[in-house]
């Protein structure tokens, strides 16, 4: 949970509190991070700060490494300990900027290394089971084939996708101009597929939909916009019916195998990461690794000499 507003009642001291408060309005205002991540970056720092007891300025190194010890006896992951550590890095790397702190105590402490995970990803069969599994009968599930159309065409995140606008969408040419991550701004290209299925939405199943004029493009039962946790449980459903929910399908893992599948057909990696919205090509590059895992599965199961 987001810090609590002065005054009220907090397990945090003082100064912990007004410095809390004023590191959300730096992440939401001018890092401009959604209210999502912008929490939870501020739940592990509350949660650090109510288990040293201690102001930020009177925080060290040792407080830190009593808190990851706190964290792995818990059995709190690796990769959520590293992101713990990384918020609060950044958290007094600010104080410093502000000038209330010489330097940061956290400076020289390097963060726990992440275990490397690979994305979960769909074949491309899976996927083709996917896309069909909505049925054409109801507006629902026009909307449905055309989210997830747009989804496995674009690899959008999936925030990205239920904020759709008509003024983000230009069929004709089949373009998306979606606002990412930092409000940045990026031009995703739509298959002719996608683009098909959003025109019928719009046609037979979005009039049905709207209760009231507005401008998002893919509409609850409502009229309104959906939310993440909406179209994630649509995803949900649809695994279910077509029998892949081993896989733990999430739009994300669409997502992921948006970008994996186009890799696997030629595409270039810096066009994957453009249309990702990635800020670092380092950060795409993680699907190069998918394709060699697929390639050395493909080679133990099918070479002669491999005895599978």
């Amino acid at each position: 949970m987001p810090p609590r507003k002065q005054g009220q009642n907090s397990p945090l001291g003082p100064n912990a509190e007004r410095a809390l408060l004023e590191f959300e309005n730096y992440l939401k205002y001018e890092r401009k991070l959604s209210n999502h991540t912008a929490e939870a970056y501020l739940r592990d720092l509350a949660q650090f700060f109510r288990f040293s007891g201690k102001d930020p300025a009177e925080t060290d190194g040792g407080d830190l490494a009593g808190f990851l010890r706190f964290l792995t006896e818990r059995g709190v992951k690796e990769r959520s300990q590293a992101r713990k550590v990384s918020a609060l890095k950044q958290f007094f790397k600010r104080l410093v900027k502000l000038g209330a702190l010489r330097e940061s105590p956290l400076a020289r402490i390097i963060s726990p290394q992440q275990p490397k995970s690979l994305p979960k990803t769909l074949n491309e069969d899976q996927v083709t089971r996917l896309l069909l599994a909505p049925s054409a009968d109801s507006p629902f599930g026009l909307r449905d084939r055309a989210m997830l159309e747009t989804l496995y065409a674009t690899g959008l995140r999936v925030s990205e996708l239920v904020n759709l606008t008509f003024s983000q969408t230009r069929l004709d040419p089949g373009l998306l101009f979606v606002l990412g991550k930092g409000r940045k701004e990026r031009i995703v290209p739509l298959s002719g597929e996608a683009k098909r299925h959003i025109e019928r939405y719009l046609r037979e199943g979005r009039p049905h939909l709207a209760k009231r004029p507005n401008d998002y493009l893919f509409l609850n039962r409502f009229g309104g916009p959906m939310t993440r946790q909406a179209f994630w449980q649509i995803v949900k459903k649809y695994a279910l019916e077509i029998d892949v929910a081993r896989a733990k399908i999430s739009p994300h893992v669409v997502r992921h195998s948006f970008a994996t599948h186009l890799l696997n057909h030629g595409a270039d990696l810096r066009a994957i990461q453009l249309m990702l919205g990635h800020a670092d090509l380092s950060t795409t590059q993680i699907y190069t690794e998918v394709a060699k895992e697929r390639l050395k599965r493909v080679h133990q199961q099918f070479h002669p000499l491999e005895g599978g």
